[in-house]
């Protein structure tokens, strides 16, 4: 901050006699009244109008600073500057049917692949970057935006349940999420424009292939690399068993070979 008539500020020095004339000579113009002994007054309860006595004088004293300030004229500026930086258009497409509930990742694959998906996200400071999300069908859960902020707030509440719930159609439709994320870059004028496919499991939903999405993506110059959630083998899982949550081992799976195929 910054004054424009900062010789108005000198008039703040005059409070230094006003003050002293308060404490010297004030005092001595109260009323007062001689007494043969005081002890009965000393535990005398005060009232509000003698606690505040005292407030008049300050509110007097702040409205001449402020009125002083004012007549400074305080002022605040901005410094503009230009940078330039090449940035590339990222999509995230992140799997989010039940099965990422399992917890052969811990606390559970959906958690895992939020975390990596946060870490790089908080690593591309200068890029564009979207998220997709997709189970049975997908959509867009944020379109391409350097406020990483609110991506990583979006990005934080995405939850598995909106396919329990129904409000979208369980499974995985991992072509789908593709196609979704290559919709959004097709129109980009960047140079690069990446996809980034996390998903645990088979493409067992939708009307697209994931090897066709992948095929249309490479034609428009966007590429495509794939993280694989889970393992193989069996993983505990959360199971609605009469009106209890109960975690069951199933068998765990994930199509690496597809993934594979997909990122060439």
């Amino acid at each position: 901050m910054e004054f424009v008539n900062k010789e108005y500020l000198l008039l703040l020095l005059l409070l230094i006699p006003y003050v002293l004339w308060y404490l010297l000579y004030r005092k001595k113009s109260e009323p007062t009244m001689q007494m043969s002994d005081t002890n009965a007054y000393r535990y005398a309860p005060k009232s509000l109008r003698q606690r505040l006595v005292w407030l008049p004088d300050v509110l007097r004293i702040i409205t001449f600073v402020l009125v002083v300030i004012c007549l400074a004229r305080p002022q605040t500026h901005n410094s503009w500057g230009k940078r330039t930086t090449e940035g590339i258009d990222i999509m995230l497409a992140m799997d989010v049917s039940t099965s990422m509930l399992a917890q052969d990742l811990k606390p559970n694959r959906i958690e895992a692949a939020k975390s990596v998906a946060t870490e790089f996200i908080s690593g591309r400071p200068d890029d564009n970057i979207g998220l997709t999300i997709f189970a049975g069908e997908a959509f867009t859960q944020c379109p391409m935006t350097t406020d990483h902020t609110s991506l990583l707030n979006l990005l934080q509440n995405v939850r598995t349940d909106i396919a329990a719930r129904g409000l979208i159609e369980d499974g995985t439709a991992v072509g789908m999420g593709l196609a979704n994320a290559v919709s959004r870059l097709k129109d980009s004028k960047t140079k690069s424009k990446v996809v980034i496919l996390l998903t645990d499991g088979s493409n067992n939903m939708g009307d697209i292939s994931p090897l066709t999405a992948a095929q249309i993506a490479k034609s428009l110059n966007i590429r495509v690399y794939t993280i694989a959630v889970g393992t193989k083998g069996v993983a505990p899982y959360p199971m609605q068993v009469g009106g209890s949550i109960q975690y069951v081992n199933v068998k765990a799976d994930v199509d690496t070979q597809t993934l594979s195929q997909i990122a060439l």
